[in-house]
C-alpha cells in the first residue's frame, strides 16, 4: 500500500508539520513525523494479539515545540552529554552549545530532534512499509564543525520488526553519534517497575552527581550497577546510583570486536512483549526515565 502523509500540525511560522504512518502485515504500526523525526505511536500486539502503544509520546503537535524530554525523536549530532560543552580534535578546541548547565547534550539548543526533516516513502522489493528522513546539518550549527547528510530510514516488517537505519556522509572530521530517542514502556500502559532487564556487561563507566562520565571504569560484578540478573526494573532503580542507569562496556571476547552482540533485553511478563538490543560498538547506555514526571 502506498505510503500517504497527513498534516500534524504547524510551526509557529506557519509551515506545516507532517505525520506519516507506516503498518506492517503483521500488525505493527508506527506514525512519524516530520519535525525531528519523533515516533509519535508505536503499536505492537501482546501475547494475546492485543495492540498496544509502547512508547511514551503526545497526543497532539503543540507539546512537542516546548521543552520535552526527546520524546522519541532522533537525538544529535551527539547523543548523551559532552563536559563542559567542548571537545578538541586535530589540534583545535571546538566550542559547543551548553544546554545542559554548563554541558552539551543531545546536539543542542536546536538539535536534531527540533530540525524539519524531508521525508521521502522508499520501494522495497520486500513490500515493506519504509520512510527515509533527511536532514542537511550545515557547517557551524550549534557549534559542530563540517557540512553533515543525516539519512534515517524507518521500516516496519513483516515480522513485526522496526528497523531504524542511519547513514551519515560529511566533508569535514567531526564526530557524529546520533540515536533515537524513544521511551518504551511494553506493558502499553502504566508503569514499567515489574518489566525485567537484563544488560550483559563486564565494566561500566560511573557518573558524577550531574550525570557526566567520571575518568575511570570500574567492573560490574558485585556492584550497585550489576544487571546480569535479569532484574526487576523497579528494583534496578532503587539501588542504581541516582536511579538513572549508566554506560556499559558490552561482555564480548577479542574475537567478537566487530561482530553483532546481544547487549540488552527488557521483557515484560503482564504482555509478553520483549526488546532485545544487539550492537558492533563496545558500549550501551541503559537509562531508567525514572526522573520523569
Amino acid at each position: 500500500m502506498p505510503l500517504s502523509a497527513r498534516v500534524y500540525g504547524f510551526l509557529p511560522t506557519g509551515e506545516p508539520i507532517h505525520v506519516w504512518p507506516l503498518v506492517g502485515e503483521g500488525g505493527l504500526e508506527v506514525e512519524v513525523l516530520t519535525y525531528g523525526g519523533i515516533v509519535t505511536r508505536l503499536l505492537v500486539p501482546d501475547r494475546r494479539g492485543e495492540i498496544g502503544d509502547v512508547v511514551l509520546g503526545y497526543d497532539t503537535f503543540e507539546p512537542y515545540l516546548d521543552r520535552h524530554p526527546y520524546f522519541g525523536a532522533i537525538v544529535g549530532r551527539i547523543a548523551g552529554r559532552l563536559t563542559d560543552a567542548r571537545f578538541e580534535m586535530e589540534g583545535r578546541e571546538y566550542r559547543l552549545a551548553a544546554n545542559n548547565g554548563p554541558h552539551h547534550i543531545h546536539g543542542g539548543t536546536v538539535g536534531l530532534d527540533r530540525r524539519v526533516w524531508s521525508a521521502t516513502p522508499v520501494d522495497r522489493a520486500d513490500g515493506a512499509a519504509s520512510l527515509a528522513l533527511r536532514y542537511r546539518s550545515p557547517d557551524g550549527e550549534e557549534g559542530y564543525p563540517g557540512n553533515v547528510d543525516f539519512t534515517v530510514t524507518y521500516t516496519v516488517t513483516a515480522d513485526n520488526a522496526l528497523v531504524i537505519d542511519t547513514r551519515v556522509e560529511t566533508d569535514h572530521p567531526t564526530p557524529v553519534s546520533p540515536t533515537h530517542h524513544s521511551y518504551f514502556n511494553l506493558a502499553g500502559a502504566g508503569d514499567v517497575l515489574d518489566h525485567t532487564v537484563r544488560v550483559r556487561a563486564d565494566s561500566y563507566f560511573p557518573l558524577a552527581d550531574n550525570f557526566t562520565l567520571l575518568d575511570r571504569e570500574l567492573r560490574v560484578e558485585g556492584s550497585a550497577e550489576d544487571l546480569e540478573g535479569p532484574v526487576r526494573v523497579g528494583d534496578a532503580v532503587a539501588r542504581i546510583f541516582q536511579g538513572h542507569g549508566s554506560l556499559y562496556r558490552v561482555s564480548r571476547a577479542e574475537s567478537e570486536a566487530a561482530a553483532l552482540m546481544p547487549a540488552a533485553r527488557v521483557t515484560c511478563p503482564a504482555t509478553g512483549r520483549r526488546l532485545d538490543v544487539s550492537t558492533t560498538e563496545p558500549m550501551l547506555q541503559f537509562y531508567t526515565g525514572s526522573m520523569l514526571e
